[in-house]
């Protein structure tokens, strides 16, 4: 799968980056506490938007106590539970994010941004029943959702229901026809079901998408070389691990979905000696 900023996929589902703050300074003055609250809430949604674009260039660090911070001065709004729950998810504090997206729930129960963040929260955490359960509910709400399809139909290849996994990636290619990672992952349940042919076709569709998609690229090589092809594989999986060589990694290829005889035919196609320089190989992939 390409590299995004999940955090801001998850955001743009929910259309958190335009908050509405509260208008302050509107209460008669007989009504200070109102308008102390008012002026709260409304400091707590402005750090809800720092929060937010310092998240847009990756400046976690300082984004995660500006949304602690927005909890405390607008607890009653679900904006700052859902936007600190995500950054928690974003960092890997997992079940921290999950208590404070339920917070977000209660606070807004039909907002499916929350479930789509539970969902991938879950998925993190392997696991899937979960993260089934809460995508499936997100996508209730918002059947159109490219991210929220993506992350239904990887949850249901790790679950190995590979029909209704290309059927949804396929849902998802309806909303973005250039999606390529739609096609790249109906290529690896393919390659799962045993259809080598298919799942190369669906690598080439993808490469036709993005030319430079390294993922695709070496999945094609890797599937030539057991074929025998091996001058062929060998020169576009050198030619995929120059485009990124995180590829070259074993764990960083299960990270991104690839299954059980994929990973095998990786690690044997990464054990030639043309390619061994250009990769690490993890003993247990």
């Amino acid at each position: 799968m390409p590299k995004r900023n999940w955090l801001l996929s998850v955001l743009a589902i929910a259309g958190c980056w335009q908050l509405a703050l509260p208008a302050s300074g509107q209460a008669l003055l007989p009504y200070t506490l109102n308008l102390e609250a008012e002026e709260l809430e409304t400091q707590g949604l402005a750090l809800v938007q720092d929060a937010i674009q310092l998240a847009r260039f990756e400046q976690y660090d300082l984004a995660l106590p500006r949304a602690k911070l927005a909890t405390q001065l607008a607890p009653d709004t679900f904006e700052s539970w859902f936007v600190l729950g995500s950054l928690y998810v974003q960092q890997q504090q997992l079940d921290e994010g999950i208590t404070v997206l339920r917070r977000a729930q209660r606070l807004a129960p039909r907002e499916a941004g929350i479930l789509f963040t539970l969902g991938s929260a879950y998925f993190q955490k392997a696991d899937y029943q979960a993260a089934l359960r809460e995508l499936e509910a997100a996508l209730r709400l918002d059947s159109t959702s490219l991210e929220g399809l993506f992350d239904l139909g990887n949850t249901y290849l790790m679950l190995k229901r590979f029909p209704e996994a290309i059927a949804t990636y396929k849902k998802a290619m309806e909303q973005e026809p250039r999606f390529w990672p739609g096609v790249n992952n109906i290529g690896l349940v393919r390659y799962e079901q045993g259809d080598i042919e298919g799942a190369i076709a669906d690598w080439e569709a993808a490469l036709a998408i993005d030319p430079n998609a390294a993922e695709p690229m070496l999945a094609i090589a890797v599937a030539r070389y057991r074929q025998g092809r091996q001058s062929e594989a060998l020169k576009q999986g050198q030619a995929a691990l120059a485009l990124d060589q995180e590829y070259g990694s074993l764990d960083y290829l299960k990270k991104n979905l690839w299954g059980d005889r994929l990973l095998a035919d990786a690690a044997r196609f990464f054990s030639n000696p043309q390619m061994q320089a250009l990769t690490t190989i993890s003993p247990n992939p």
